[in-house]
């Protein structure tokens, strides 16, 4: 999965999601679990909108993705951030943000320099990863580079969202900068939804479109898998949420919350 295209426009796409309050609630739980947390890694960072914001509370950030064409939009959000669009700041707007490092890697070959305090991974990227493999390296490799005490605080979209919201439906953006209309194919197996997406972008000059299509999966897992991806990686699950909040999950959650935490070895 490269998501060539879909990095281009993916900002326009998830204009709805409000990342500064993705991000307070992220800090909220993680200083819930391990309030001296400050070296985090945001996996799957895509475009690095969630670690800007991250930075700005406090976190030393390293971004993670395998998209290049994500990072490299990532790289141009952190220059904007630090210098302005337009680079009319000559000296960088927070040394928060311009820590922030951002390491192309697909999330089962997570490599760090070092150890880390918390984790977080956001908006369904567990989801993307439609082998229960290639899952559990991804958690095993988190979990290695985790400090004792250390929380992993990840999204998924429910078997709930997946069946009833998500699948074999047909989703159209009409946006300024692009026309995309976004189909799914729903497969009860394994509760995995295909998605076809095909993008319009408009040529002023020209006055033509030019199509362009991509296609992934995403596969939603049930929380005794979730739970056992946990557990296998050594790690320990201290909780579980809806929504962004503190509630617990009902049956027609969308999107759950996880926090798991590295033991504290003792002595």
């Amino acid at each position: 999965m490269s998501y060539n295209t879909f990095a281009n426009f993916y900002d326009g796409l998830t204009g709805n999601v409000d990342y500064p309050r993705r991000a307070a609630y992220f800090d909220s739980v993680i200083k819930k679990y391990n309030p001296d947390a400050s070296i985090l890694l945001d996996l799957a960072c895509g475009t690095g909108t969630l670690s800007i914001e991250l930075a700005k509370l406090g976190y030393d950030v390293v971004g993670t993705d395998a998209s290049a064409q994500m990072l490299s939009e990532a790289m141009q959000k952190k220059a904007c951030a630090l210098y302005g669009e337009n680079f009319e700041r000559e000296e960088p707007s927070d040394p928060q943000i311009e820590k922030i490092l951002f390491l192309c890697q697909p999330m089962e070959e997570l490599d760090m320099y070092g150890t880390i305090d918390a984790a977080v991974c956001a908006l369904d990227s567990i989801n993307h990863v439609t082998d229960e493999k290639t899952v559990q390296k991804i958690f095993d490799r988190v979990s290695l580079f985790l400090n004792p005490g250390a929380v992993f605080v990840f999204d998924v979209n429910s078997v709930y969202k997946h069946r009833e919201v998500l699948g074999n439906n047909v989703f159209v953006f009409d946006r300024d900068e692009v026309y995309c209309v976004w189909q799914n194919i729903y497969q009860e197996e394994n509760f995995q939804v295909q998605m076809d997406l095909d993008f319009f972008e408009y040529d002023e000059s020209t006055d033509t479109y030019t199509r362009t299509s991509e296609s992934f999966c995403e596969r939603a897992y049930t929380d005794e898998q979730v739970r056992e991806f946990i557990q296998k990686s050594g790690l320990n699950l201290v909780a579980v949420y809806a929504e962004d909040s503190f509630d617990p999950v009902q049956e027609d959650t969308q999107r759950i919350i996880y926090v798991a935490q590295k033991p504290v070895q003792k002595k």
